[in-house]
Protein backbone atom coordinates (compact mmCIF):
# COMPACT_ATOMS: atom_id res chain seq x y z
CA UNK A 1 0.00 0.00 0.00
CA UNK A 2 3.44 2.44 0.84
CA UNK A 3 4.16 4.18 -2.37
CA UNK A 4 7.29 7.05 -3.13
CA UNK A 5 4.41 9.52 -3.23
CA UNK A 6 2.52 8.91 0.26
CA UNK A 7 4.74 8.73 3.04
CA UNK A 8 3.69 7.21 6.24
CA UNK A 9 5.06 9.84 8.49
CA UNK A 10 5.35 13.81 9.08
CA UNK A 11 6.98 16.22 10.65
CA UNK A 12 4.76 18.71 12.59
CA UNK A 13 5.36 21.73 14.58
CA UNK A 14 3.26 23.02 17.32
CA UNK A 15 2.51 27.22 16.79
CA UNK A 16 2.16 28.69 20.66
CA UNK A 17 2.43 32.24 19.04
CA UNK A 18 0.47 31.90 15.96
CA UNK A 19 -0.12 34.81 14.09
CA UNK A 20 -0.20 36.11 9.93
CA UNK A 21 3.20 37.04 8.97
CA UNK A 22 3.17 40.58 7.99
CA UNK A 23 6.63 39.68 6.13
CA UNK A 24 4.89 37.58 3.37
CA UNK A 25 1.63 39.58 3.08
CA UNK A 26 2.58 41.14 -0.51
CA UNK A 27 2.74 38.28 -2.49
CA UNK A 28 0.78 35.67 -0.46
CA UNK A 29 -2.64 36.88 -1.47
CA UNK A 30 -4.32 33.55 0.32
CA UNK A 31 -3.09 35.43 3.58
CA UNK A 32 -6.10 36.97 5.76
CA UNK A 33 -6.43 39.23 8.70
CA UNK A 34 -8.79 38.48 11.36
CA UNK A 35 -10.44 41.08 14.11
CA UNK A 36 -9.71 38.54 17.67
CA UNK A 37 -7.46 39.10 19.67
CA UNK A 38 -3.62 37.84 18.97
CA UNK A 39 -4.23 35.57 22.14
CA UNK A 40 -7.50 34.28 21.04
CA UNK A 41 -6.31 33.68 17.75
CA UNK A 42 -3.15 31.74 19.14
CA UNK A 43 -5.38 29.78 21.51
CA UNK A 44 -7.20 28.70 18.62
CA UNK A 45 -4.60 27.89 16.20
CA UNK A 46 -3.36 25.65 18.60
CA UNK A 47 -6.41 23.73 19.33
CA UNK A 48 -6.80 23.08 15.51
CA UNK A 49 -3.02 22.00 15.23
CA UNK A 50 -3.45 19.47 18.45
CA UNK A 51 -6.54 18.70 16.60
CA UNK A 52 -5.21 17.63 13.52
CA UNK A 53 -2.36 15.79 14.77
CA UNK A 54 -4.77 13.75 16.73
CA UNK A 55 -6.87 13.05 13.77
CA UNK A 56 -3.82 11.92 11.81
CA UNK A 57 -2.73 9.28 14.27
CA UNK A 58 -5.77 8.29 14.43
CA UNK A 59 -5.69 6.95 11.07
CA UNK A 60 -2.38 5.07 11.35
CA UNK A 61 0.19 8.34 10.32
CA UNK A 62 2.78 8.24 11.86
CA UNK A 63 3.72 12.08 13.85
CA UNK A 64 6.68 13.76 15.06
CA UNK A 65 5.68 16.42 16.79
CA UNK A 66 8.11 20.05 17.61
CA UNK A 67 7.35 22.52 20.05
CA UNK A 68 7.71 25.92 18.53
CA UNK A 69 7.47 28.45 21.78
CA UNK A 70 9.53 31.45 19.89
CA UNK A 71 7.02 34.59 18.99
CA UNK A 72 9.66 36.01 15.84
CA UNK A 73 8.30 32.79 13.86
CA UNK A 74 5.10 33.40 12.69
CA UNK A 75 4.89 30.58 9.99
CA UNK A 76 7.13 27.94 11.91
CA UNK A 77 3.40 26.17 11.54
CA UNK A 78 4.48 25.22 7.89
CA UNK A 79 8.13 23.43 8.01
CA UNK A 80 7.53 22.12 4.92
CA UNK A 81 8.97 25.17 3.27
CA UNK A 82 12.68 24.88 4.95
CA UNK A 83 13.06 21.05 4.56
CA UNK A 84 12.46 18.01 2.57
CA UNK A 85 13.36 14.15 2.52
CA UNK A 86 13.75 11.82 -0.17
CA UNK A 87 13.99 7.86 -0.51
CA UNK A 88 17.65 6.84 -0.30
CA UNK A 89 18.08 8.68 2.57
CA UNK A 90 18.13 12.16 1.31
CA UNK A 91 17.61 15.38 2.97
CA UNK A 92 17.38 18.97 1.75
CA UNK A 93 17.44 22.21 3.79
CA UNK A 94 16.60 25.55 1.74
CA UNK A 95 17.03 29.12 1.74
CA UNK A 96 14.01 30.93 2.86
CA UNK A 97 12.59 34.38 1.15
CA UNK A 98 11.03 36.31 4.24
CA UNK A 99 13.64 37.46 6.99
CA UNK A 100 11.50 35.91 9.70
CA UNK A 101 10.59 32.69 8.15
CA UNK A 102 14.72 32.01 7.87
CA UNK A 103 14.61 31.61 11.78
CA UNK A 104 11.98 28.14 11.56
CA UNK A 105 15.13 26.06 10.53
CA UNK A 106 15.87 23.72 13.64
CA UNK A 107 18.86 21.24 13.79
CA UNK A 108 16.97 19.13 16.24
CA UNK A 109 14.32 18.15 13.32
CA UNK A 110 17.40 16.88 11.29
CA UNK A 111 18.98 15.16 14.37
CA UNK A 112 15.35 13.28 15.09
CA UNK A 113 15.69 12.10 11.24
CA UNK A 114 19.25 10.78 11.90
CA UNK A 115 18.38 9.23 14.95
CA UNK A 116 14.99 7.61 13.79
CA UNK A 117 15.40 7.37 10.26
CA UNK A 118 18.37 6.18 7.76
CA UNK A 119 19.95 9.05 6.62
CA UNK A 120 22.96 9.25 4.31
CA UNK A 121 22.96 12.64 3.74
CA UNK A 122 21.89 16.35 4.30
CA UNK A 123 22.51 19.40 1.43
CA UNK A 124 22.45 22.30 2.96
CA UNK A 125 21.09 25.38 0.62
CA UNK A 126 20.18 27.69 3.31
CA UNK A 127 23.64 29.57 3.10
CA UNK A 128 22.51 30.54 -0.39
CA UNK A 129 19.94 33.20 1.50
CA UNK A 130 22.91 35.60 1.67
CA UNK A 131 22.96 36.07 -2.11
CA UNK A 132 19.57 36.97 -1.70
CA UNK A 133 18.16 33.48 -3.40
CA UNK A 134 15.30 31.27 -2.45
CA UNK A 135 14.00 27.83 -2.71
CA UNK A 136 11.00 27.28 -0.74
CA UNK A 137 11.08 23.32 -0.65
CA UNK A 138 7.90 21.58 -1.04
CA UNK A 139 6.03 24.84 -1.17
CA UNK A 140 8.04 25.67 -4.45
CA UNK A 141 8.28 22.48 -5.74
CA UNK A 142 5.55 19.77 -6.10
CA UNK A 143 7.35 16.83 -6.33
CA UNK A 144 6.49 13.60 -8.47
CA UNK A 145 8.47 11.31 -6.21
CA UNK A 146 7.83 8.49 -8.57
CA UNK A 147 8.24 10.05 -12.17
CA UNK A 148 11.41 12.19 -10.77
CA UNK A 149 9.34 15.79 -11.79
CA UNK A 150 9.67 18.61 -9.75
CA UNK A 151 6.72 21.22 -10.58
CA UNK A 152 7.50 24.34 -9.85
CA UNK A 153 5.61 27.51 -10.44
CA UNK A 154 7.98 30.71 -11.20
CA UNK A 155 7.93 33.19 -8.51
CA UNK A 156 10.49 34.94 -6.16
CA UNK A 157 10.14 31.83 -3.62
CA UNK A 158 11.62 29.58 -6.32
CA UNK A 159 14.88 30.74 -7.95
CA UNK A 160 15.73 29.19 -11.09
CA UNK A 161 19.39 28.51 -10.74
CA UNK A 162 19.02 26.80 -7.15
CA UNK A 163 15.87 24.68 -8.31
CA UNK A 164 18.44 23.47 -11.71
CA UNK A 165 20.89 22.77 -8.75
CA UNK A 166 18.20 20.75 -6.53
CA UNK A 167 16.69 18.89 -9.47
CA UNK A 168 20.84 17.49 -10.45
CA UNK A 169 21.35 16.71 -6.87
CA UNK A 170 18.23 14.78 -6.06
CA UNK A 171 17.62 13.27 -10.26
CA UNK A 172 14.56 15.11 -10.63
CA UNK A 173 13.82 17.15 -13.65
CA UNK A 174 12.51 20.62 -13.27
CA UNK A 175 8.63 21.88 -14.84
CA UNK A 176 8.72 25.35 -14.81
CA UNK A 177 5.59 27.28 -15.48
CA UNK A 178 4.19 30.63 -14.62
CA UNK A 179 0.60 30.58 -12.96
CA UNK A 180 -1.79 33.52 -12.29
CA UNK A 181 -4.83 33.33 -10.09
CA UNK A 182 -8.25 34.75 -11.09
CA UNK A 183 -7.00 38.80 -10.45
CA UNK A 184 -4.04 37.95 -12.40
CA UNK A 185 -1.09 38.13 -9.69
CA UNK A 186 1.12 35.62 -9.84
CA UNK A 187 0.88 32.49 -7.62
CA UNK A 188 3.69 32.42 -4.54
CA UNK A 189 3.88 28.73 -4.62
CA UNK A 190 3.11 25.31 -6.42
CA UNK A 191 1.46 23.67 -3.62
CA UNK A 192 -1.61 26.12 -3.70
CA UNK A 193 -2.43 25.00 -7.00
CA UNK A 194 -1.75 21.36 -7.35
CA UNK A 195 -1.43 18.48 -5.45
CA UNK A 196 0.20 14.48 -7.06
CA UNK A 197 -0.81 11.37 -5.50
CA UNK A 198 -0.51 8.33 -6.42
CA UNK A 199 -2.93 7.64 -8.87
CA UNK A 200 -4.42 11.23 -9.29
CA UNK A 201 -3.46 14.53 -9.95
CA UNK A 202 -5.11 17.89 -8.39
CA UNK A 203 -4.08 20.79 -9.90
CA UNK A 204 -6.00 23.87 -11.67
CA UNK A 205 -5.05 24.60 -15.25
CA UNK A 206 -6.39 27.53 -16.11
CA UNK A 207 -4.07 29.43 -13.89
CA UNK A 208 -1.77 28.38 -16.19
CA UNK A 209 -2.10 31.05 -18.65
CA UNK A 210 0.51 29.64 -21.41
CA UNK A 211 -1.76 27.16 -23.89
CA UNK A 212 1.15 24.98 -24.88
CA UNK A 213 2.98 24.89 -20.78
CA UNK A 214 -0.73 23.85 -20.03
CA UNK A 215 -0.88 21.43 -22.36
CA UNK A 216 2.96 20.01 -21.80
CA UNK A 217 1.83 19.49 -17.79
CA UNK A 218 -1.27 18.26 -18.04
CA UNK A 219 0.97 15.50 -20.81
CA UNK A 220 3.50 14.96 -18.49
CA UNK A 221 0.86 14.36 -15.66
CA UNK A 222 -1.10 11.77 -17.85
CA UNK A 223 2.28 10.22 -19.02
CA UNK A 224 2.49 8.93 -15.45
CA UNK A 225 -0.74 7.26 -15.30
CA UNK A 226 -2.58 9.38 -12.94
CA UNK A 227 -6.24 10.97 -13.71
CA UNK A 228 -6.07 15.00 -13.69
CA UNK A 229 -8.34 16.12 -11.71
CA UNK A 230 -8.88 19.91 -13.47
CA UNK A 231 -9.76 22.17 -10.02
CA UNK A 232 -11.61 25.72 -10.35
CA UNK A 233 -9.62 28.91 -9.58
CA UNK A 234 -12.71 28.82 -6.92
CA UNK A 235 -12.29 25.44 -5.45
CA UNK A 236 -8.31 26.71 -5.02
CA UNK A 237 -9.07 30.05 -2.96
CA UNK A 238 -10.53 27.35 -0.78
CA UNK A 239 -7.33 25.51 -0.89
CA UNK A 240 -8.21 22.47 -2.70
CA UNK A 241 -4.89 22.15 -4.05
CA UNK A 242 -3.27 22.34 -0.65
CA UNK A 243 -3.34 18.65 -0.51
CA UNK A 244 -0.97 15.93 0.74
CA UNK A 245 -1.06 12.22 0.21
CA UNK A 246 0.10 9.67 2.89
CA UNK A 247 -0.35 6.40 4.31
CA UNK A 248 -1.57 5.22 7.66
CA UNK A 249 -4.14 2.37 7.77
CA UNK A 250 -4.91 3.00 4.54
CA UNK A 251 -3.85 5.22 1.82
CA UNK A 252 -5.09 9.12 2.49
CA UNK A 253 -5.67 12.32 1.28
CA UNK A 254 -5.03 15.03 4.13
CA UNK A 255 -6.91 17.65 2.91
CA UNK A 256 -8.42 20.94 5.19
CA UNK A 257 -12.45 20.97 5.70
CA UNK A 258 -12.92 23.65 3.65
CA UNK A 259 -11.03 22.24 1.30
CA UNK A 260 -13.10 19.31 1.19
CA UNK A 261 -16.44 21.33 0.93
CA UNK A 262 -15.09 22.87 -2.66
CA UNK A 263 -14.96 19.04 -3.96
CA UNK A 264 -17.54 18.00 -6.80
CA UNK A 265 -19.01 14.79 -6.60
CA UNK A 266 -17.11 13.45 -9.17
CA UNK A 267 -13.79 14.68 -8.17
CA UNK A 268 -14.07 13.00 -5.09
CA UNK A 269 -15.25 9.70 -6.83
CA UNK A 270 -11.93 9.57 -8.48
CA UNK A 271 -9.45 10.47 -5.67
CA UNK A 272 -11.44 7.58 -3.47
CA UNK A 273 -11.13 5.07 -6.27
CA UNK A 274 -7.27 5.43 -4.53
CA UNK A 275 -7.55 7.11 -1.01
CA UNK A 276 -9.42 7.83 1.67
CA UNK A 277 -10.04 11.43 2.60
CA UNK A 278 -9.13 13.03 5.72
CA UNK A 279 -10.38 16.24 6.16
CA UNK A 280 -9.00 18.38 9.06
CA UNK A 281 -10.64 21.62 10.61
CA UNK A 282 -7.98 24.12 10.37
CA UNK A 283 -9.84 28.06 9.43
CA UNK A 284 -7.74 29.59 11.91
CA UNK A 285 -4.33 28.65 10.92
CA UNK A 286 -5.50 29.01 7.07
CA UNK A 287 -5.33 32.66 7.44
CA UNK A 288 -2.10 32.55 7.08
CA UNK A 289 -2.39 31.84 3.89
CA UNK A 290 -1.32 28.10 3.61
CA UNK A 291 -3.35 24.94 4.40
CA UNK A 292 -3.18 20.94 5.17
CA UNK A 293 -0.33 20.01 2.62
CA UNK A 294 2.21 23.57 4.49
CA UNK A 295 1.71 21.84 8.04
CA UNK A 296 3.26 18.38 6.77
CA UNK A 297 6.89 17.62 5.74
CA UNK A 298 6.42 14.39 5.05
CA UNK A 299 9.27 11.28 5.66
CA UNK A 300 10.41 9.97 3.07
CA UNK A 301 12.96 8.08 4.47
CA UNK A 302 13.55 4.86 5.77
CA UNK A 303 12.45 4.19 9.38
CA UNK A 304 15.36 2.37 11.60
CA UNK A 305 15.28 -0.97 12.94
CA UNK A 306 15.54 -1.07 16.77
CA UNK A 307 16.76 -3.53 18.70
CA UNK A 308 16.38 -4.33 22.08
CA UNK A 309 19.52 -4.46 24.26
Amino acid sequence: MTTLQAPAAVVMVRPHHFTSNPETRDDNAFQTLSDASADNIAARALAEFDAAVAALRAAGVTVHVFDDAGQETPDSVFPNNWFSTHAGGHVAVYPMFAGNRRKERRWDVIEMLKRDYRVQDVIDYSGLEQDDLALEGTGAMVLDHIGRIAYTVKSNRADPVLLERFCTHFNFEPMVFEAKDAEGRDVYHTNVLMGIGTDYALICLQMIPDPARRAEVTRRLEESGRSVIDLTPEQIAEFLGNTLELTGHRRLLALSARAMEALRPEQRAVIERSAELLPLSIPTLETAGGSVRCMLAGIHLSPRERTSK
